[in-house]
């Protein structure tokens, strides 16, 4: 029995359009987590995204709509119960497992979950870090919401794949807070501040969350612009 194609096969069936494995050794060392012993007991973090409708992203223009707004809510939500049901199947086969909550903060100033499901995202191949710091997937672009579930339970983990953001600068010139800083990485950003003015990105997702229907920080534009999940790439 292949375990690792029977769990992913079973997080699609409950409507993840995404899923990877990632070793979670190469995440121990400079990667903000809370708390800092978070993954200690575990080998691996399954990566597991949803995507975004391109009708709803496409609405967007220099902010969020409050469709966007709500669809954000409904996937997050989504994700969760995808994640407490592979949770489920984890336990169910003896093995330790935890999910992190896709919308979890637990620092409300910086803006960080106990792990980054970008991080975990991109160690599990579905994607890259683009200049935005978003995970762009080579099919859907930005244009997905992620969960991460960490395991004990033996798996085959996948490879990170490169980086092609290249010399594009759509999210650059579109940034309504003009935070992204066009830094260009192979792999990852050593820090979120090489690629980010987070200052500026937070102040404008503030002013965001306080526009009528949509209360949280939320933007969208670089999601709309990248043209990974905009069109066909080859």
């Amino acid at each position: 029995m292949d375990t690792t194609s029977d769990l992913k096969t079973f997080a699609r069936s409950l409507g993840a359009d995404l899923i990877g494995v990632a070793d979670l050794d190469p995440l121990r060392k400079g990667l903000p987590l809370f708390p800092e012993n978070l993954i200690e007991s575990y080998c691996y973090g399954l990566s597991i995204g949803v995507r975004l409708k391109d009708e709803v992203i496409e609405d967007i223009e220099d902010g969020p709509t409050p469709e966007y707004a709500q669809h954000y809510r409904d996937v997050n939500a989504a994700l969760d119960t995808i994640s407490a049901q592979v949770v489920q199947w984890v336990k169910e086969k003896g093995f330790r497992v935890k999910a992190i909550p896709a919308a979890e903060t637990v620092n409300e100033i910086s803006l960080l979950g106990s792990i980054s499901h970008k991080a975990v995202a991109r160690m599990a191949g579905l994607g890259w870090q683009g200049k935005s710091l978003l995970l762009i997937n080579p099919e859907y672009g930005p244009r997905v919401r992620l969960v991460t579930v960490l395991t004990d339970m033996p798996l085959t983990p996948d490879r990170p794949i490169e980086n092609r953001c290249g010399k594009c600068l759509e999210c650059v010139k579109a940034c309504p807070a003009s935070a992204i800083k066009n830094t260009s990485t192979d792999s990852f950003y050593e820090s979120r501040e090489a690629a980010l003015d987070l200052e500026k990105c937070n102040q404008k997702l503030i002013e965001f969350k306080n526009l009528p229907d949509i209360g949280t920080r939320i933007c969208g534009v670089c999601i709309r612009v990248c043209p990974y999940g905009k069109k066909k790439i080859t």
